[in-house]
């Protein structure tokens, strides 16, 4: 038996690791964010409204985690894991809006409509949809990879945030709101509307580090189902999480009939198959060493997370 420092120093090691790249994330994307007095000023303080609001920043980590287990630094992908929050940014600016689910509150603060109006919402949505594929194709940065490695990544980018991936996902989603859905269109639902954004994630990262076709399988793999155990976790949050540590309303999917988990399987079902599903994805990382820990930190901590 080990003595209690040790042990303690170990459980540390996942919220020093999240804490760190957390940190570093948060100073990249306020320094790729076009600066608030930058003509029309109202766009970039709309855009800085939501992206600097806080949040896991579980994409951008997913991604420079993923670029660490095959032997990558973090540090060469990071435009891309900031591309990757924009896009899910944006992706919650919309889903805030009137229009779709009506929300005012975000991260603890107020959505992008209500501080800044319906039109400006959007265009900051779309603005930052924009400006994520300019990110990633910058010339100071896309000099130091293989064109090939980036080029796949955009790619694959594109189609997860587009009709084939998280678009094609809230198309369904709203089109199913208080209707009955069987359980193979909630999975459709979830695996693109938030699994697609969280595997092309892990992909991205894998791919710009150089990763073997195996291991990129591998840890898309690892993405598909940490990614819908994570989206099974959020719907479990809204029917019994705290709104205050959320940021967030609770029992917001009940109260306009979506479809979730819960509603179909019950709570107890529903935390069983993200515990399942959590196991899996960790099994999936065993061919690859340490350097893979933090995957699986992230993993355990979908079915902790409180928020």
């Amino acid at each position: 038996m080990g003595d209690g420092k040790r042990d303690n120093s170990e459980a540390l090691k996942p919220q020093a690791y999240l804490k760190e790249k957390q940190s570093r994330v948060e100073e990249a994307l306020a320094r790729f964010l076009p600066a608030e007095d930058v003509f029309p000023p109202v766009i970039f303080r709309a855009m800085r409204h939501s992206v600097l609001a806080g949040g896991k920043r579980l994409r951008p980590i997913l991604c420079m985690a993923a670029a660490e287990a095959v032997g990558g630094e973090a540090e060469t992908v990071l435009p891309v894991a900031c591309a990757l929050e924009f896009i899910h940014t944006y992706s919650l600016i919309h889903d805030d809006l009137p229009a779709m689910d009506d929300d005012d509150l975000r991260r603890g603060r107020p959505t992008s409509h209500k501080v800044f109006g319906e039109d400006i919402a959007i265009l900051a949505g779309d603005a930052l949809l924009t400006e994520a594929f300019h990110l990633l194709s910058r010339s100071d940065w896309r000099a130091t990879l293989p064109p090939e490695r980036l080029l796949a990544v955009i790619h694959d980018i594109a189609a997860a945030a587009g009709f084939r991936g998280m678009v094609g996902g809230q198309v369904v989603d709203v089109q199913s709101a208080g209707k009955a859905v069987d359980r193979e269109t909630l999975h459709y639902i979830h695996t693109r509307k938030t699994g697609a954004m969280i595997v092309v994630s892990v992909r991205a990262g894998a791919i710009l580090a150089g990763a073997a076709a195996d291991a990129v399988a591998a840890l898309t793999a690892y993405g598909e189902q940490a990614g819908l155990a994570f989206q099974i976790s959020d719907d479990i949050l809204n029917v019994e999480g705290d709104a205050r540590r959320l940021g967030k309303t609770t029992g917001s999917d009940a109260a306009r009939g979506k479809i979730t988990y819960p509603a179909l399987m019950g709570l107890a079902a529903s935390k069983r198959k993200t515990r399942r599903l959590v196991r899996q994805a960790v099994t999936s990382l065993k061919d690859f060493d340490h350097r893979a820990d933090p995957l699986r930190w992230i993993a355990t901590y979908i079915i902790q997370r409180q928020s």
